[in-house]
Protein backbone atom coordinates (compact mmCIF):
# COMPACT_ATOMS: atom_id res chain seq x y z
CA UNK A 1 0.00 0.00 0.00
CA UNK A 2 1.48 3.32 -0.88
CA UNK A 3 0.07 5.71 2.21
CA UNK A 4 -2.20 7.74 0.03
CA UNK A 5 -5.42 9.15 1.21
CA UNK A 6 -7.34 9.06 -1.80
CA UNK A 7 -10.30 6.35 -1.90
CA UNK A 8 -9.83 3.21 -4.12
CA UNK A 9 -11.80 0.25 -5.45
CA UNK A 10 -10.79 -3.06 -4.08
CA UNK A 11 -11.40 -6.62 -4.36
CA UNK A 12 -11.23 -9.17 -1.76
CA UNK A 13 -10.91 -12.48 -2.00
CA UNK A 14 -11.82 -14.20 1.29
CA UNK A 15 -11.54 -17.99 1.95
CA UNK A 16 -13.72 -19.18 4.88
CA UNK A 17 -14.90 -22.56 6.26
CA UNK A 18 -18.26 -23.21 4.81
CA UNK A 19 -20.56 -22.70 7.36
CA UNK A 20 -23.63 -21.44 8.09
CA UNK A 21 -23.11 -17.76 9.49
CA UNK A 22 -19.54 -16.92 8.12
CA UNK A 23 -21.06 -14.81 5.33
CA UNK A 24 -23.00 -12.76 8.08
CA UNK A 25 -20.31 -12.14 10.35
CA UNK A 26 -17.95 -10.78 7.71
CA UNK A 27 -20.48 -8.33 6.90
CA UNK A 28 -21.50 -7.74 10.23
CA UNK A 29 -17.93 -6.39 10.51
CA UNK A 30 -17.92 -4.36 7.81
CA UNK A 31 -21.56 -2.96 8.85
CA UNK A 32 -20.55 -2.59 12.61
CA UNK A 33 -17.43 -0.63 11.30
CA UNK A 34 -18.66 1.43 9.05
CA UNK A 35 -17.35 0.30 5.85
CA UNK A 36 -19.13 -0.35 2.53
CA UNK A 37 -19.65 -2.96 0.47
CA UNK A 38 -20.36 -2.28 -3.23
CA UNK A 39 -20.88 -5.97 -3.80
CA UNK A 40 -20.41 -9.79 -3.04
CA UNK A 41 -20.42 -12.74 -4.20
CA UNK A 42 -19.70 -16.55 -2.79
CA UNK A 43 -18.90 -19.62 -3.67
CA UNK A 44 -18.36 -23.17 -2.35
CA UNK A 45 -14.60 -24.02 -3.66
CA UNK A 46 -13.58 -27.22 -4.86
CA UNK A 47 -13.15 -28.51 -1.48
CA UNK A 48 -17.06 -27.88 -0.25
CA UNK A 49 -15.48 -27.68 3.41
CA UNK A 50 -14.51 -23.70 2.58
CA UNK A 51 -16.24 -21.20 0.19
CA UNK A 52 -14.69 -18.24 -1.77
CA UNK A 53 -16.20 -14.44 -0.76
CA UNK A 54 -15.65 -12.06 -3.45
CA UNK A 55 -16.33 -8.56 -1.94
CA UNK A 56 -15.59 -5.32 -3.89
CA UNK A 57 -15.15 -2.20 -0.97
CA UNK A 58 -13.51 1.02 -1.50
CA UNK A 59 -11.16 3.19 0.75
CA UNK A 60 -8.33 4.44 1.27
CA UNK A 61 -5.11 2.27 1.92
CA UNK A 62 -5.20 3.21 5.47
CA UNK A 63 -8.90 1.84 5.74
CA UNK A 64 -8.25 -1.56 3.31
CA UNK A 65 -5.64 -2.16 5.61
CA UNK A 66 -7.99 -2.38 8.53
CA UNK A 67 -10.14 -3.78 6.76
CA UNK A 68 -8.06 -6.80 5.99
CA UNK A 69 -6.42 -7.28 9.54
CA UNK A 70 -10.22 -7.47 11.03
CA UNK A 71 -11.82 -9.58 8.93
CA UNK A 72 -8.17 -11.40 8.58
CA UNK A 73 -9.21 -12.01 12.67
CA UNK A 74 -12.28 -14.02 12.40
CA UNK A 75 -12.04 -17.28 13.68
CA UNK A 76 -13.47 -19.07 10.47
CA UNK A 77 -11.07 -16.86 8.06
CA UNK A 78 -8.47 -18.79 6.59
CA UNK A 79 -6.59 -16.43 3.92
CA UNK A 80 -7.79 -12.70 2.81
CA UNK A 81 -6.16 -11.42 -0.22
CA UNK A 82 -6.61 -7.95 -1.83
CA UNK A 83 -6.35 -8.99 -5.36
CA UNK A 84 -5.50 -5.10 -6.37
CA UNK A 85 -1.90 -6.30 -4.90
CA UNK A 86 -1.74 -9.02 -7.43
CA UNK A 87 -1.99 -9.38 -11.27
CA UNK A 88 -5.72 -10.96 -11.51
CA UNK A 89 -8.83 -11.39 -13.60
CA UNK A 90 -12.31 -9.80 -13.04
CA UNK A 91 -15.57 -10.66 -14.95
CA UNK A 92 -18.75 -8.86 -14.14
CA UNK A 93 -22.06 -10.47 -15.98
CA UNK A 94 -25.45 -9.07 -16.53
CA UNK A 95 -28.83 -10.09 -17.34
CA UNK A 96 -30.93 -7.23 -19.42
CA UNK A 97 -34.37 -7.69 -20.55
CA UNK A 98 -34.52 -5.10 -23.12
CA UNK A 99 -37.81 -3.73 -24.82
CA UNK A 100 -37.75 -4.54 -28.67
CA UNK A 101 -40.85 -3.03 -29.71
CA UNK A 102 -40.50 -2.91 -33.60
CA UNK A 103 -38.06 -5.28 -36.00
CA UNK A 104 -35.59 -2.45 -36.28
CA UNK A 105 -35.14 -2.55 -32.24
CA UNK A 106 -34.58 -6.18 -32.48
CA UNK A 107 -32.38 -6.04 -35.41
CA UNK A 108 -30.35 -3.07 -32.93
CA UNK A 109 -30.50 -5.72 -30.05
CA UNK A 110 -29.23 -8.33 -31.98
CA UNK A 111 -26.37 -6.24 -33.51
CA UNK A 112 -24.93 -4.79 -30.32
CA UNK A 113 -25.28 -8.31 -29.10
CA UNK A 114 -22.88 -9.07 -31.48
CA UNK A 115 -20.14 -6.76 -31.48
CA UNK A 116 -20.03 -7.23 -27.33
CA UNK A 117 -20.09 -11.15 -27.79
CA UNK A 118 -23.24 -10.91 -25.73
CA UNK A 119 -25.43 -13.68 -25.70
CA UNK A 120 -29.57 -13.59 -26.31
CA UNK A 121 -30.91 -16.29 -23.69
CA UNK A 122 -34.39 -15.78 -24.31
CA UNK A 123 -36.76 -13.69 -26.89
CA UNK A 124 -40.43 -13.24 -26.99
CA UNK A 125 -42.60 -10.78 -29.53
CA UNK A 126 -41.58 -7.39 -28.02
CA UNK A 127 -38.52 -8.31 -26.11
CA UNK A 128 -35.43 -9.85 -25.77
CA UNK A 129 -32.90 -10.92 -22.49
CA UNK A 130 -29.14 -10.71 -22.62
CA UNK A 131 -26.66 -12.29 -21.34
CA UNK A 132 -23.12 -9.94 -20.88
CA UNK A 133 -19.99 -10.90 -19.38
CA UNK A 134 -16.63 -9.06 -19.43
CA UNK A 135 -15.06 -6.60 -17.58
CA UNK A 136 -17.31 -3.97 -15.87
CA UNK A 137 -16.39 -0.99 -18.77
CA UNK A 138 -17.67 -4.07 -21.17
CA UNK A 139 -20.84 -4.59 -19.13
CA UNK A 140 -21.26 -0.62 -18.57
CA UNK A 141 -20.71 0.27 -22.05
CA UNK A 142 -23.40 -2.94 -23.71
CA UNK A 143 -25.78 -1.35 -20.73
CA UNK A 144 -25.61 2.82 -22.12
CA UNK A 145 -25.97 1.45 -25.53
CA UNK A 146 -29.30 -1.02 -24.70
CA UNK A 147 -30.72 1.66 -22.58
CA UNK A 148 -32.05 4.15 -25.18
CA UNK A 149 -34.28 1.25 -26.59
CA UNK A 150 -35.63 0.81 -22.95
CA UNK A 151 -34.39 -1.82 -20.20
CA UNK A 152 -37.23 -3.77 -18.48
CA UNK A 153 -35.25 -5.23 -15.73
CA UNK A 154 -31.44 -5.94 -15.18
CA UNK A 155 -29.57 -8.06 -12.83
CA UNK A 156 -26.03 -7.78 -12.39
CA UNK A 157 -23.48 -10.25 -10.75
CA UNK A 158 -21.00 -7.50 -9.38
CA UNK A 159 -17.33 -8.71 -10.00
CA UNK A 160 -15.85 -13.01 -9.55
CA UNK A 161 -11.66 -12.58 -9.46
CA UNK A 162 -8.90 -14.67 -9.54
CA UNK A 163 -5.31 -14.15 -9.33
CA UNK A 164 -3.84 -14.52 -12.67
CA UNK A 165 -2.01 -18.14 -12.42
CA UNK A 166 1.37 -16.11 -12.49
CA UNK A 167 0.42 -14.56 -9.53
CA UNK A 168 -1.04 -17.68 -7.75
CA UNK A 169 2.30 -18.77 -6.18
CA UNK A 170 3.15 -15.19 -5.08
CA UNK A 171 -0.24 -14.92 -3.27
CA UNK A 172 -0.08 -17.95 -1.75
CA UNK A 173 -3.54 -18.72 -2.51
CA UNK A 174 -3.72 -22.50 -2.12
CA UNK A 175 -6.63 -23.97 -0.35
CA UNK A 176 -5.34 -25.34 3.34
CA UNK A 177 -5.08 -29.27 4.08
CA UNK A 178 -8.66 -30.41 5.12
CA UNK A 179 -8.98 -30.21 8.78
CA UNK A 180 -10.52 -33.02 10.81
CA UNK A 181 -13.51 -32.28 13.08
CA UNK A 182 -11.50 -32.21 16.06
CA UNK A 183 -8.84 -29.94 14.79
CA UNK A 184 -11.64 -27.34 13.53
CA UNK A 185 -13.28 -27.96 17.32
CA UNK A 186 -10.15 -26.96 18.52
CA UNK A 187 -9.52 -24.23 16.28
CA UNK A 188 -12.80 -22.54 17.85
Amino acid sequence: MNGTSETHRHVLSILVENRFGELARIVGLFSGRGYNIDSLCVAPTPDPAFSKIILVTGGNDAIIEQILKQVGKLVRVLKVIDLNEVAHVERDMALLIVNTPSPADRQEVLNLVAVFRAKVIDISADAITVEATGSQEKVDALFGLLKPLGIREMVRTGPVAIPRISAVAEAALELPAPMSVPEIESAV
